[in-house]
């Protein structure tokens, strides 16, 4: 379906901020039914390329809006909502302002129109402004301490695109065919924006989109050479792709039948093979015992704030709680899968300490420190050899997800 005005654009990011909002699903969990009446890449682009800069400049956006009211709008007001995309799409999408009052106020009727209009245009002329940097919700902040103010400049822009590569060898030729960038071997960085499917080596299975910080985990697991791995809670599959590409014989274990079917269609379109095993790992046992886990636990994921950043808004400590208990179940029967020179790691794309390092305190087995020259540059480990990253670092180079990270031997 057409959208020459770009008003079902429009409406989809509404209903993508309303799903985020008022009801606390996930972008990516809302994405599909709030853009049902969106047919063009573009114009589905642009739903999420607005609801997105609402998210991650909130806080700002709000400061804006009240600024130029005399009585406060409700946070779930529709308004306010509407309010918040139009100065989103001349703040931070560079929409002129005329065309952002043409689309925006078609999103309301009577008196909600006047006032946005009203608000709208006193803002223009006053020449409002956001921040170099987006202000953090305070309890967000609050939780992410001396860091935070870091990892909000981290957050400013939309994340560039990561590819990892199934032969490390290729690296110079795909970054060169990709007019890309690559930050370690096997991975090649593009900007943002781009249509993944028609990028040179997608049909041939060459890469598949992974972010810098989501390999590590795989790659600090090494060469295969035919052992037996579990990559437990694997799907969609980039690190079950890692893990073949580097020689390991794969079972690859999730409960989603969804994200399950994802994995197939890359191991499918990459030709590389993994044994896929459907069940619930609270429940599961495996008939034999592993070389090494790679367990990438369900997380709360605020490490993603970059490219999701929904994280800011619908995280808390239920949350938080929530997956920590989680987790430690899913570690204390994974250490009880390994042989007896086996090695466990461990990661979350999350930056709480309670998914992370409060939980890599609990492991019995003997740490296997991360090491330096497993990292890309300017990268480290801490002092108790694990690896915590952030959106704040390699910010010269385009930033990278917040994970962390730990190995230990049997």
């Amino acid at each position: 379906m057409a959208d020459p005005t770009g008003i079902h654009a429009r409406r989809a990011a509404l209903r993508l901020l309303d799903a985020v909002l008022r009801r606390g699903e996930t972008m990516d969990i809302a994405f599909a039914a709030a853009t049902k009446d969106v047919r063009r890449f573009e114009d589905k682009a642009l739903a999420r390329a607005i609801a997105g800069e609402v998210l991650r400049w909130l806080t700002d956006l709000d400061a804006l809006i009240d600024s130029a009211t005399k009585n406060n709008l409700p946070d779930d007001a529709k308004p306010r909502m509407v309010l918040r995309m139009m100065l989103a799409q001349w703040l931070r999408l560079e929409t002129p302002p005329h065309a952002v009052i043409a689309t925006g106020l078609d999103l309301l009727a009577g008196g909600p129109r006047r006032l946005a209009h009203g608000v709208f245009s006193t803002l223009v002329k006053q020449e409002a402004r956001l921040p170099d940097v987006p202000t953090l919700p305070a309890d967000v902040a609050a939780r992410w301490g001396e860091r935070a103010s870091a990892i909000a400049a981290g957050l400013a822009e939309p994340p560039p695109l990561d590819l990892t590569l199934r032969d490390w060898s290729e690296t110079a030729h795909w970054t060169n065919q990709l007019s890309g960038d690559s930050l370690m071997p096997g991975h090649v960085r593009l900007p943002r924006g781009v249509n993944v499917e028609k990028l040179p080596g997608f049909k041939e299975g060459a890469w598949w989109v992974q972010d810098l910080a989501a390999s590590l985990p795989a790659r600090l697991l090494g060469v295969g050479k035919g052992r037996h791995v579990l990559d437990l809670c694997a799907a969609p599959g980039g690190k079950s792709l890692q893990l073949a590409a580097q020689g390991w014989n794969v079972t690859s274990l999730d409960i989603s039948k969804r994200r399950l079917e994802l994995l197939r269609e890359n191991l499918k379109r990459t030709g590389l093979k993994a044994g896929i095993v459907r069940a619930d790992a609270l429940a599961w046992e495996p008939k034999h015992k592993f070389d090494a886990i790679l367990l990438d636990a369900p997380c709360t994921a605020t490490g993603t704030a970059r490219r999701h950043p929904d994280v800011l808004h619908r995280i808390g400590s239920r949350q938080i709680a929530e997956m920590a208990e989680l987790q430690a179940a899913l570690l204390e029967r994974a250490q009880a899968w390994l042989k007896p020179t086996g090695t466990l790691i461990y990661a979350t794309c999350s930056l709480e300490r309670e998914e992370g390092e409060e939980q890599a305190v609990r492991i019995a087995l003997a740490p296997q420190p991360i090491s330096a020259d497993e990292l890309p540059e300017e990268l480290a480990a801490t002092s108790d050899g694990w690896l915590r990253t952030d959106p704040g670092m390699l910010a010269e180079a385009g930033g990278l997800d917040g994970f962390f990270i730990a190995r230990w031997n049997c």
